[in-house]
């Protein structure tokens, strides 16, 4: 029986997963996303033009492929439709590509509500979230009261909708937080009518059945290790399992079915949003890769924070997730930098570790190694060997340290400019 690959980000997010999977793809015959919501935009460029996903997994530009909203995803049926419509805009049919399961929660409009309430009552605490009701969503999950895609074949499908928006209201209420959904609502319930055009599966045994067919299936990661619920920089995390084993519950594939597992990473880091950051960077040259490497949010267009790779906690994620090989991402946005500095260790307390520490506060200063640029305009590179050495010596330290082969390298944001090894 085939085994599911997977591509997961191993920093804080916006990797540039949504290239890779791209690039990947043609090897596939199934693309899945198995966790998170529309709050995660991955980008992708090639003939001249741009798109950003939110919810529709990354294989849907390869044509013939079968791609899977799996239930480990919570889904925005108005953002969704607006998704799914430009795609098929630009001459993308998903109709035939694009399967969602059943077991998908649905995100309510009530839900964006609760989501800018919470937010709100935390004051100078606020975790940074892009207001579209992930969190929420989740919670209702856990907690037994939520409404998955299923629940849309249902005849009595008002009848629960309202049972959870009176729930949500009551919340809100008791935060005292004013709002009007009246627009928001008549939008969500036609974008279901909308939704329902699709294939509705139970796509456990929709996945289960690809495999035993033989087909080869790749599981897209949303968001990156570093944000996961359990083993991110809590509570400054998203609200699901974006490591590898959110795959076997948000796929409902069994882990003796993993096989390879590509952990993507920046060649610096970035972070979107609040929470800690150990490496990150205050002065010009922060504000030079904001620049040069266009850090901006592909969904909510917020700036994301910069600073240098940190091995520690890149080592940590491939820890978790069981890499098997390493992408590495933007190394052409570094190409004019006459120093570049990769954190190895912390110090905490006057004391060195390489573990990545339970919490992470201003006492925690990351121990630089520094290399010489490589002054080279990577993006006319096209194998390894044509890299200068300095750069071959930056990728090969990577390596070395995390026990883990860099098989890919980016330097450019087209699909064309990436360097397999």
């Amino acid at each position: 029986m085939k085994k599911v690959d997977v591509i997961l980000g191993l920093q804080w997010g916006d990797e540039g997963k949504g290239k890779v999977v791209d690039v990947l793809t043609p090897r596939y015959e199934v693309v899945a996303r198995f966790q998170g919501g529309p709050n995660a935009g991955h980008t992708l460029e090639f003939g001249g033009e741009k798109y950003v996903l939110r919810s529709i997994p990354s294989g849907i530009f390869q044509g013939g492929k079968t791609n899977v909203i799996g239930n480990g995803v919570v889904l925005d049926a108005i953002l969704f439709r607006e998704e799914a419509e430009a795609l098929a805009a630009s001459g993308h049919d998903l109709t035939r590509q694009l399967v969602i399961s059943k077991k998908a929660h649905l995100i309510l409009p009530t839900h964006r509500m609760l989501d800018a309430a919470y937010e709100a009552a935390k004051g100078s605490s606020k975790i940074g979230t892009t207001g579209k009701g992930i969190g929420p969503t989740y919670t209702d999950k856990v907690s037994r009261n939520g409404m998955r895609v299923g629940d849309l074949l249902n005849p009595d499908f008002r009848a629960i909708y309202a049972k959870a928006k009176a729930r949500h209201e009551q919340i809100l209420r008791s935060l005292n937080y004013s709002y009007d959904i009246t627009e928001l609502e008549k939008q969500w319930f036609e974008a279901v009518e909308y939704l329902k055009r699709f294939r509705i599966v139970d796509s456990e045994y929709f996945v289960n059945g690809c495999l035993a067919d033989g087909k080869s299936i790749l599981a897209e990661g949303a968001q990156g290790t570093l944000l996961d619920v359990d083993f991110g920089s809590y509570p400054f995390v998203t609200s699901s399992n974006t490591v590898c084993a959110g795959v076997c519950t948000g796929l409902g594939v069994a882990p003796n079915r993993i096989g390879e597992v590509y952990g993507i990473f920046k060649a610096y880091c970035t972070r979107v949003g609040s929470g800690p950051f150990p490496t990150e960077l205050f002065d010009e040259t922060g504000e030079r890769l904001c620049q040069l490497g266009h850090e901006f949010g592909a969904v909510t267009g917020r700036r994301r924070r910069c600073g240098w790779l940190d091995l520690v906690a890149l080592k940590y994620a491939i820890m978790i997730d069981g890499v098997t090989q390493l992408i590495m991402m933007k190394s052409d946005v570094m190409n004019d930098f006459e120093t570049i500095r990769v954190a190895t260790a912390y110090e905490i307390g006057g004391e060195r570790t390489t573990e990545f520490p339970y919490e992470i506060t201003d006492d925690v200063k990351p121990v630089y190694t520094e290399f010489e640029g490589w002054k080279c305009d990577l993006r006319e590179c096209r194998r390894y060997e044509d890299f200068p050495e300095a750069f071959r010596r930056y990728v090969e330290f990577i390596e070395r340290e995390t026990g883990v082969p860099v098989k890919i390298i980016s330097v450019g944001p087209d699909r064309g400019e990436t360097i397999e090894r």
